[in-house]
């Protein structure tokens, strides 16, 4: 089966060919004889019933400094595409937001990975809310009082921008940190969004896990430890990957969110467990892939093309 696979994502040239997911996965596509179509999303367009975009076929090559090679800019028709992956990192912002709407409009015809719709409807810190089993105590608020209530009774909490990512703007406040106010204030100047707090959790300082799930299925995970003296685990700030397996408690979390993540057309999905306690559930743009690689040898890739071809094999029988 040869596809034509299209890559909504940030600019390819600039990614690290070690690290990123979306090139390890665009590499596997290529390998299996699949085509690739590249385009950022600023040049995805709807132009009098089509949905269109403007990019460039490509090449890739696992070679630092030199590891794409253009073909000529074309404009293309979205819809005879067998596959397009949605994979621009966040912030998700209205211009996130508004590409999943004319993604939507091309999908199932046109598989879209992951289902936009539900990458609209559950964004990273809002889909965990279905779980209120699995998380550590949460609230979501623009209100100071609220927000306030919530650090008197936990002491101890991290507060973070709703729709951020990467680890930017997240804040650990203490028990005798005088700082909430000001930086309720720096935050609702910046936008109109809610903030996200949870209690703090300890076990941060063991590392906060990420695990890899595919159509709902967990493949495996990394361990991402903070640098000392940091909170952020993130490893866009520095945090370390190590080696980690699965406990029971995380196989408890797949199981229970994975027929969910199935359901909803997430086929590739990274979730933070910290502890005992789900965090986040990352449908955007994870990362991972290329870490649990090294560390295990688990093709992560190779996993995700595999459902991705049975689904199209599928629609086409």
């Amino acid at each position: 089966m040869s596809l034509k696979v299209a890559l909504q994502m940030d600019p390819i040239g600039s990614v690290n060919i070690d690290a990123d997911s979306t090139f390890r996965i665009a590499v596997e596509a290529q390998a299996r004889g699949h085509s690739l179509f590249f385009y950022t999303p600023d040049k995805l367009a709807f132009v009098e019933g089509r949905v269109v975009a403007r990019g460039f076929p490509i090449e890739l090559r696992r070679e630092l400094g030199d590891h794409v090679t253009y073909g000529p800019e074309v404009e293309v028709d979205l819809a005879e595409y067998d596959v397009v992956w949605l994979r621009q990192d966040p912030p998700f912002d209205m211009g996130y937001i508004t590409t999943t709407h004319l993604l939507d409009m091309i999908h199932p015809a046109t598989l879209v990975v992951n289902d936009p719709f539900w990458v609209r409807n559950c964004p990273e810190k809002l889909l965990v809310l279905q779980f209120p089993d699995l998380i550590p105590p949460t609230a979501i608020a623009r209100d100071l009082t609220t927000i306030r209530a919530f650090k008197a009774k936990h002491d101890d909490i991290i507060l973070k921008p709703l729709y951020g990512n990467g680890g930017a703007g997240v804040f650990r406040l203490e028990p005798n940190d005088r700082n909430l106010s000001s930086l309720f204030e720096m935050f609702t100047a910046i936008n109109r969004e809610p903030l996200i707090v949870q209690k703090f959790l300890p076990d941060v300082s063991k590392g906060d896990k990420r695990i890899i799930l595919v159509d709902g299925e967990p493949v495996g995970a990394i361990n991402r430890v903070p640098q000392t003296g940091e909170t952020r685990s993130n490893m866009h700030v520095g945090g370390r990957p190590e080696k980690i397996g699965l406990t029971a408690r995380d196989l408890e979390i797949c199981a229970a969110i994975g027929p969910t993540l199935k359901e909803k057309g997430q086929i590739f999905v990274g979730i933070d467990v910290i502890g005992d306690y789900l965090t986040e559930i990352n449908v955007t743009s994870p990362t991972g892939i290329q870490e649990l690689e090294r560390f295990d040898g688990t093709n992560t890739a190779e996993r995700i093309w595999q459902v991705i071809e049975a689904k199209r094999a599928a629609r086409s029988a």
